[in-house]
């Protein structure tokens, strides 16, 4: 299933990234003398092998790279987990199709890389030593792009309901095509209170409650402009 091997690939710090042929045995690293050396053979096995596909327009230099750049995201923990987390919920509710089942793949990239910016700047993820902003955002697209072939089991794990819920007070406070957004980031605010007065939501100590309402009220202006794009009344 392509969703496994992709998967499989990023956890050993690869996923299907852009590369240029090149044998691993032309390459002079010393492949055990560190854990990014170990990487870059990796990567340099996985190209020869076509276990990926080019993306981005990486030369081999930039690919091995990012292969140490994503063992790294994979060692971040919460940024991970905020990362994947993101892509999926992205994966299941705005998928890279218009209303209508055509392709819009672009929305969807802009969404997650959006969403990633706003994730960045409310410290619910953070870059770390060899990790890029645009690292974390190829990482992300990568993961999204894998889970889009999902053969309908995001539609059964629902990770995108948060997403529709911010969706829901989008859609309240739209009136003929036009958000009054005064409104709406006004109801998502008290939301997020209520939600942390009942209990069902909790903010992580490394970031404050306005900062997760601003990613919140973040996330309702990328959905909108993801709808607009791809003429959905609703996610």
């Amino acid at each position: 299933m392509q969703l496994r091997r992709i998967i499989f690939a990023t956890l050993f710090s690869v996923m299907a990234v852009a590369a240029v042929s090149k044998s691993a045995a032309a390459q002079s690293t010393n492949c055990t003398a560190s854990q990014q050396a170990a990487v870059q053979c990796f990567v340099a096995n996985a190209v020869t092998t076509k276990l990926t596909q080019p993306r981005y327009g990486m030369t081999l230099a930039q690919f091995e790279a990012y292969g140490v750049a994503v063992n790294n995201i994979l060692q971040t923990h919460h940024t991970y987990l905020m990362l994947v987390s993101v892509s999926s919920a992205i994966a299941d509710a705005m998928p890279p199709t218009n209303s209508n089942g055509s392709a819009n793949q672009a929305a969807q990239d802009l969404a997650v890389t959006q969403a990633v910016d706003a994730a960045i700047s409310n410290q619910l993820a953070n870059t770390a030593a060899g990790v890029t902003l645009q690292d974390l955002q190829w990482f992300s697209l990568d993961i999204t792009n894998a889970m889009n072939d999902n053969n309908g089991v995001m539609a059964m794990l629902t990770p995108g309901v948060a997403l529709r819920i911010i969706d829901s007070y989008v859609v309240t406070g739209t009136t003929n095509g036009t958000v009054d957004w005064t409104t709406v980031d006004a109801s998502l605010s008290t939301a997020v209170d209520n939600f942390i007065a009942s209990g069902m939501m909790k903010v992580p100590g490394m970031i404050t409650t306005a900062e997760l309402k601003t990613f919140v009220i973040t996330l309702a202006h990328v959905i909108s402009d993801y709808k607009v794009s791809t003429n959905r009344k609703t996610l």
